[in-house]
This record gives C-alpha cells, structure tokens and sequence, in this order.
C-alpha cells in the first residue's frame, strides 16, 4: 500500500474518536440538564407522592395516634375496618355518589357537547360552562349551601312551582345525598363539555356527509356514527370520573356538618379524615386509605375488562 494512503487513513482513524467528541460531550450535557429539569418534579413526587404512601401501608398495620410510639398490630385495623359500620356506609354512600354522577353527569356533557356544536359562535357558553371547574370547590359548596337552604332560592322555587313544603335538602338523609350528587355534576360538568366537544369536532366531516348521504337522520347520527367514534373519550372521562367520585370529600365537609344528618353523606375520604384527624387513629385510617386504593384498583380494573364491549377505535383494537 502507498505511503500516502497509510498516512490519510491513520489520519483518518486518529480523527475519527475526534469528530466524535463533541456530539458525545453534548450528549451527556444534555442529558444532564435534563435531569436538572426532571430533578424538581421527581423530588416532589418523592417527598409528596412516594413517602406518604409508603408510610400509610407502614401505618396501616400499626396502632399510633401521633404522640405515643407505634404498636404492632398486624391486619387487626383492616379486620376492625372491614366490621366496621361507619366504613361500610361510607362505601355504599361513595358508590351511590359514583353511579349517580358519572353517568348523569356525562350524558349531560355528551348532549351539551352535540348541542354547541351546532353553533357558530360558543365561546361565551364554553366560558360559562366551564367557569365552575376553575371556581373553589370550597367556593362552589358554600355557594350551593345558600341554595339548599329551606329558604334558599332552591327550595322556594319547588315550593312555589309545584306547591308543596320546600324540602330541606340538607337536613333530611334522603335529599343530602342528592345534594352532593347535584354539586359533584355541576362543577364538573364544564371540563367533560370540552372534551366531547373537542372529539366532536375530530370526527371527519366525510364520515358525516356520508352517512346523510345513505339517509341517515339525527338520531341515527348520533347513536351509530358520532357515539361510537366517541366512545373512547368516554371511556377515559368515565374512568377519571369515577376516580373523583370515589374521592369526594371537601364538597361533603363544606356542604354537611358532621357528613350530613345520620351520616347520609359520609365518604371514604371523609371516614379517613375523622378517623385521622378527628379521633387521631392513624392506624385505622391508614388502613381505610388501602381499602380505597384496593376499591379504586378493582373499579378501575372491571371498567377496562369491559371497554372491549362498547369502545371503538379508528385502528379496530380495543
């Protein structure tokens, strides 16, 4: 072989680590700001998110009320929870308050949805739908709390339309209930309008243009074309929603004293709450918390075992 040709390829082979340098060196400043940037959340997941968690599990098996040191007890707060009355009630009240508004709740959002899209203009009545979700639940509760009242504007308008006794929407344990329900769907209701609009508006308008071709009328529209290209968006709000339901507590706290009269309004989360920070037993507490997230598991998990039945995507697998 040449010199010459032995010289450029040595020097080609010397320079080659060289061109590679910078890229590396930029790889790895790179990936270390990424970490400086990823760092804060992952910080606060830890100390929020992560050890909260672990220290619940480590409580639920334990007898602590926050001052004296902790006992041993094994699953005897689970086996007391599990017998416990107050924790049952709040189950039963927490799965009505889930059955009630989700469905309700969004099949009012699917027609609201419908409905504006058919306008032009729909900024005003996007902004006033959605202006409760943005709004304090604190501040929505004490607002509806003015409403409910047996001489609330409510109460009087039933009275007066339909002629009976204004009903005392938060002091009788039939009505409570329905008064959280009506509270949990109109602070909602907004941020589902959006999302049904928004996928409302994803579907094709060829996909439309032909089923009228073919004679499809309004109904037909909506029950066989825009429900089923939907159905994936009311999967996910149907899942969300039930997470929040199963999660209701400060509307409860602000809305009833003492989670309504007979306890008609006592949730889980409020149940954890009293028990916590009302008779300071951490470890029956932190024990009622794992019975939720079980409960959210199982939940979570039947509404995906059954989304192969009515969810419908564009590529065919469910």
């Amino acid at each position: 072989m040449p010199r010459g040709d032995r010289a450029a390829r040595s020097a080609a082979g010397r320079g080659a680590p060289d061109s590679r340098r910078p890229e590396a060196a930029w790889r790895r400043r790179d990936r270390r700001w990424g970490y400086v940037f990823v760092a804060p959340q992952l910080i606060g997941m830890a100390v929020f998110v992560l050890l909260p968690f672990v220290a619940s599990l480590v409580l639920a098996f334990t007898s602590w009320d926050g001052l004296t040191e902790l006992t041993w007890v094994g699953f005897e707060n689970f086996t007391a929870q599990l017998q416990d009355e107050l924790l049952l009630r709040s189950i039963v009240n927490t799965l009505l308050i889930a059955l009630i508004t989700v469905p309700v709740g969004l099949g009012l959002a699917v027609l609201i949805a419908v409905a504006l899209e058919k306008l032009k203009t729909r900024t005003l009545y996007l902004i006033l739908f959605f202006a409760p979700v943005v709004t304090s639940t604190v501040a929505v509760a004490m607002i509806w709390q003015q409403m409910f009242r047996v001489d609330g504007v409510l109460s009087t308008t039933i009275a007066t339309v339909f002629g009976v006794a204004p009903p005392d929407w938060l002091g009788d344990p039939a009505l409570a209930l329905l008064a959280v329900c009506i509270v949990s769907i109109w602070s909602s209701l907004g941020l589902n309008v959006i999302i049904f609009l928004a996928g409302l508006q994803n579907i094709s308008p060829s996909v439309i243009e032909a089923a009228r071709i073919d004679g499809a009328g309004a109904w037909r529209l909506f029950r066989s074309i825009r429900m089923p290209l939907l159905s994936p968006i009311v999967f996910f709000s149907s899942i969300v929603a039930f997470i929040s339901s199963l999660q209701t507590f400060d509307t409860v706290f602000v809305l009833t004293a003492d989670a309504g009269p007979d306890n008609a309004t006592r949730t889980i989360v409020y149940h954890i709450y009293d028990l916590g920070f009302g008779r300071f037993e951490f470890g029956p507490s932190s024990a009622a918390s794992v019975i939720l997230l079980v409960l959210t598991l199982v939940i979570t998990a039947i509404q995906f075992g059954v989304q192969k039945k009515f969810v419908h995507y564009e590529d065919g697998a469910a």
